[in-house]
């Protein structure tokens, strides 16, 4: 077949064009099929120290806590802290170290904690802390679990014969400054339209001594913590806790910003107190109940299958350790709060979903 002169003419415009392309990539020593964008090197990660890692090379936990709380956190005459916080602080050491005892108490006020858990000085703050917005964002602090639901209260002497917060116009209250204790009561008495006068202290200690030697008419912090020191008044039955609830006040162990192991390892060892309760698991029938369940989630709660510890970096025996050594949240409530104890706390909405309360985990799996 014959071609035109147009069919020739394009045939030859197309034959040299690929000559062209071939002698161009031969002069540029390649001819690739494609056109490969340059490799852009990456940006290294940063890389952030690892809580946990320091830790355990330091052999113990330091926790921050409070040191004049009754039933939550308190300092001993013979040194020694106890509480219902302290629990929580020997509960992570326990999963940690298998010794609840592996744990260095830094006393903190209700205005330095955050100092001292922001400068590295402690690696968790247990100490009757609100979770707040404020404290998630501007404090760069991350929350645990709540350990303890509560909520703001007044305490007043009898004689004075107050009986709601319409009897404190004019009046003072000691509270607690640097805390949301001090906020919940301007808030609530601007609202309410009641003037009134704070007294304000650095600590708690100052601000119950101030109470009794009568430089205020009432004193303010959460409910919980009112039943801890009118529990140890010289005349606890001289003074009442007005029914009024001021705030909401949801408790829980805080961390720092940054490091996602080590608020996952705080957040489940309170977990698996909730876990123990609600499975009826406890230091002193976990041996028994581990070696005879037959329930896959009491099994792994308990470290016989699953090998869940080492997704959070610690042994198979976490969990086990901290049901054993320091036990289910109904023991550590009991034991610090109950009533048993001088302070017998209701436990109100501290109490497993089961049964109605707040007191709620996901599960381990």
């Amino acid at each position: 077949m014959q071609m035109n002169k147009r069919m020739r003419l394009n045939l030859a415009g197309m034959l040299a064009a690929m000559l062209l392309g071939i002698i161009v990539a031969a002069c540029a020593g390649a001819a690739p099929s494609a056109v490969e964008a340059e490799p852009v090197a990456e940006a290294p990660m940063q890389e952030m120290a690892s809580t946990l890692q320091t830790v355990q090379d330091r052999g113990h936990l330091v926790c921050a806590v409070n040191s004049g709380a009754p039933g939550f956190g308190f300092l001993n005459e013979d040194g020694s802290f106890s509480g219902f916080d302290i629990d929580f602080c020997r509960a992570i050491a326990a999963a940690i170290f298998g010794d609840p005892d592996a744990v260095e108490y830094v006393a903190a006020t209700a205005s330095n904690r955050f100092t001292i858990l922001g400068a590295g000085e402690a690696d968790v703050l247990v100490r009757n802390t609100t979770n707040t917005l404020t404290r998630d964002s501007d404090l760069a602090g991350n929350f645990a679990p709540t350990t303890f639901y509560d909520g703001q209260g007044i305490m007043v002497r009898h004689a004075d014969g107050i009986s709601s917060l319409e009897d404190l116009n004019g009046g003072s209250v000691c509270v607690a400054t640097g805390t949301t204790t001090e906020l919940n009561l301007a808030d609530v008495m601007a609202a309410e339209g009641i003037e009134y006068e704070p007294v304000v202290f650095e600590t708690n200690d100052e601000v119950v001594a101030a109470y009794e030697s009568g430089r205020c008419d009432a004193m303010t912090t959460d409910k919980s913590g009112l039943i801890g020191r009118r529990a140890v008044l010289a005349d606890p039955s001289a003074h009442a806790i007005l029914d009024e609830t001021l705030s909401k006040e949801p408790l829980a162990p805080m961390v720092r910003h940054g490091d996602d192991q080590w608020l996952d390892i705080v957040s489940w060892v309170v977990n698996v107190t909730f876990l123990a309760e609600e499975k009826g698991v406890n230091s002193g029938n976990v041996d028994s109940v581990r070696a005879n369940a037959t329930d896959p989630n009491v099994r792994r709660l308990l470290g016989v299958e699953g090998e869940m510890g080492a997704k959070l970096g610690l042994g198979n025996d976490w969990s086990y350790n901290v049901i054993k050594m320091v036990g289910s949240y109904d023991e550590i409530y009991n034991n610090n709060l109950g009533p048993d104890t001088a302070y017998n706390v209701p436990r109100g909405q501290n109490v497993s979903w089961v049964d109605g309360g707040l007191l709620y985990s996901p599960p381990i799996r």
